[in-house]
Parts: C-alpha cells; structure tokens; sequence
C-alpha cells in the first residue's frame, strides 16, 4: 500500500475516533444529570462534539459529497477541477516562469561561468566526448538501415529533382553582382592572368610557341635568322610586357571597356539562366545526368561507406581520434570560455535574449500543458491524489478542531455560571 494512503487512513482513524469519543463522554456525562464534573465534562464533550462534526464537513466536503448527500457547495475540488487547472497554470506561469524572474535567475546563475567550469574539467570533456561519439555510432547504425536509406534517397532525389539549379544560379549572379561586386571576380582573374604570364614557366611555353607557330609561318625567314631562341624569348617578353600593361589599364579604369563587356556577358547571362528555355534545358540536362550517372553514384556511396566504416572502427578504439579530438575541443572550449570575459558576457546577453525571444511562447505552452492534463484527469483519480497529498494534514484540523471545540465549551460553561 502507498505510504500516503497508510498515513491518511490513520490520521482519519485518529480524527474519528477523538469525533467518536466526544460523542461517547457526552452521552455519559449527560446520564449523570448534570451534577458535579459531569457538567462540565458533558460542556467540554458537546462542544468537542460540535467542533468534530463541523470540522469532519468541512474536510470531507472539499472532496466529496458528505455521506452522499449532495449538498451545494460541496466536493469543491471535483467540481471546481477546470477551474483549478486554469488558476494553477495561471499562476506558475505568471510567477514561477514569469520573465523578470526567469532573467534574475538566469544573471544569478552566470551560466557561461558554470559552463566554462564544467567544460575545463578533463572527466566532463571525456565524458561528453564519448557521449557524442555514441551519438555518432547510433547515428551511423541508424543510417545504415536499409529502410533509411531507401527513405533518405527518396527524399534526397525528390529534392534534387525539384530544385531549379538555373533560376538558383541566377540569383547568386544577381548576388554577385550588387554593388558591382562581380567586378571583383574580374579583377582577380586578370590579376591571377598577369602573375602567371609574369612567371618564368609562362614565358618559356610563350617563347616556345612563338618560335613553333613562326617555324610554320615563315620556314624561310627562320632558317636563315640567328639567335632563334633569343628572338622569341624576346618576342615573348614584349608580348606579356603589352598583356600587363593593358590589364593594369583595365585595372586603373573602372569604365574600361572590358569591365563593360563583362557586366554585359555577366547581365546576358544571368538573364539568360532565368529565362531562356534552350538554356535552363541544357543546365537541367546536366544536373540529371550527374545526378544518375552511376559512376557518380557509386562513387559517392564509395565515400560514404568508407567514411562510415573508419569512424566505426575508429569510435570502437579505447584511443579513438575522434574522441580524443572532441574532448580536447571541448576542453579548448572550456578554457578560451573561462578566460575571455567579453566571451562569457556575450553567452550570457544570448541566452537572456533567447529567453526573451521564446519565453512567452514557452510560458503559454507548459500552461496550456498543465491545464489540459489536469482537465483530462479522471475526477475520481484527480480528487484522490490530491486527497493522498494534502488530506493526511487536513485530519489534523479535525483532530484540533475536536480539542479546541471542547475547550471553548468549557470557556463557554464557565462564563455561563459567572453570569448566573
């Protein structure tokens, strides 16, 4: 039996008998007539009486009808259950989880201070580490399911397929090129252009195809002409020479005519991927071919197999890497944490901001949750746990209420006689 119900079943038995036992001293003291200690003995059993009974109402109506009787205003908890619900998740929401008081607890408690505490120590960084390899493990497990995977390349391939790669990429060109930042792109390309015609590699393969395409062009003019290979090194070197002397023209020139072709190609382009169907159609070719080449496929899966297989492996190890790593990390975590204030501050600002942000939705829904929990209770369940929780105390009211009533008989009895 629930320690409660053992607990509640002997305060009533208590509670009745003291009741039963004012009703028993009052008979006999009433048999005497009245005489001596009798009278004020059967003052003091009346009033316990009195005060027994109205107690033992006053208890038993706020959970049930009294004997059955259904009397207004009784079992008040059972028929006030909705109410109840209401008020309590009323109240814990506007008190317990109100948001000064969640943010005074939040400042009192300087999580990022505890966090960092707790991350420094090496047994919670290992012990945390293994936790997410475990996760890790189970996740790859999961994955493995052949029904996942089934449901995962269902989903995978439904998303590809509805994904339009042309209307997509025109949109990041049109990112690109806000406030002329495509510029940029070019800029970049002639600046990689003029560093590798700079270079000793690029200028030998120059020479070496000037002096080819000149052997081919004028067989004559070469076989008779002396220092060949000097002639188209330089002829090389003049050449790049006039290459970086109009790129830095381009460079210096913000409304160079190359800067205008480009944004042009660029603006045709993206246009184009919008909105051109012999384009779109093309780019969407391409994407459904990578998409089913089984090549690709088998490659990927390949990757992913040989992935799952050394993490596996490698999480099974006492020494695993990635345990020691993620351990490390959060061990790195908890010391930059401790030891840089504005870091902890910041932390501390999200968190109360996050709490801002979601604490009323979080009030409403644990209110709304208390409340309709209580409201689904069966009344018989619901009046019976409250009963086991607070009805142990209550019989100590009847108990009180017997021996207070007696003795306020005999004050009564007593004052009674002085004014006789």
């Amino acid at each position: 039996m629930d320690n409660r119900k053992r607990i509640l079943i002997r305060n009533k038995a208590i509670a009745t008998g003291l009741m039963l036992g004012a009703a028993l001293l009052f008979v006999v003291a009433r048999s005497q007539k009245g005489h001596g200690a009798w009278e004020w003995l059967a003052a003091f059993a009346e009033a316990a009486m009195v005060g027994a009974l109205a107690d033992w109402f006053a208890v038993v109506a706020l959970f049930r009808h009294p004997l059955g009787v259904p009397i207004p205003h009784t079992a008040i908890i059972k028929n006030k259950k909705d109410a109840i619900a209401g008020n309590l998740a009323s109240f814990i929401r506007d008190k317990f989880l109100a948001s000064d008081t969640l943010i005074a607890k939040l400042r009192e408690y300087n999580p990022a201070e505890h966090l960092a505490v707790y991350l420094m120590s090496r047994d919670h960084a290992i012990g945390l580490a293994k936790g997410l390899t475990r996760v890790c493990a189970d996740s790859l497990d999961f994955i493995d399911d052949e029904r996942v995977q089934g449901l995962l390349r269902a989903a995978l391939s439904n998303r590809i397929d509805r994904f339009d790669v042309s209307t997509s990429a025109g949109q990041i060109l049109d990112a690109l090129r806000k406030d002329n930042r495509h510029q940029i792109v070019l800029d970049d390309l002639l600046q990689r252009a003029a560093s590798w015609l700079a270079s000793e590699e690029a200028q030998t393969k120059l020479a070496r195809a000037i002096e080819d395409m000149a052997a081919k062009e004028y067989p004559l003019l070469m076989a008779f002409m002396p220092n060949k290979d000097q002639f188209a090194r330089g002829a090389g070197e003049k050449i790049v020479k006039r290459i970086n002397t109009y790129i830095q023209e381009v460079n210096a020139d913000p409304a160079h005519e190359v800067r205008y072709r480009f944004d042009t190609a660029v603006t045709g382009f993206t246009a184009r991927l919008k909105t051109d169907p012999v384009l779109r159609g093309k780019v969407e070719a391409i994407k459904q071919e990578v998409v089913h080449n089984q090549a690709i496929t088998g490659y990927a899966l390949s990757i992913g197999s040989d992935l799952k297989s050394w993490l596996s492996k490698d999480l099974q190890q006492p020494d695993s890497q990635v345990q020691g790593k993620l351990a490390a990390a959060v061990a790195g975590l908890g010391t930059t944490l401790a030891h840089n204030g504005g870091l902890k501050e910041s932390l501390n600002e999200h968190l109360e901001s996050l709490l801002l942000y979601y604490g009323d939705t979080l009030r409403t829904a644990i209110a709304g949750h208390i409340s309709g929990t209580v409201q689904q209770w069966e009344s018989d369940d619901y009046v019976n746990e409250i009963e086991l929780s607070i009805g142990s105390d209550l019989q100590f009211i009847r108990m009180n209420g017997t021996l207070v009533g007696g003795v306020i008989g005999l004050l009564l009895h007593a004052i009674a006689l002085l004014l006789a």
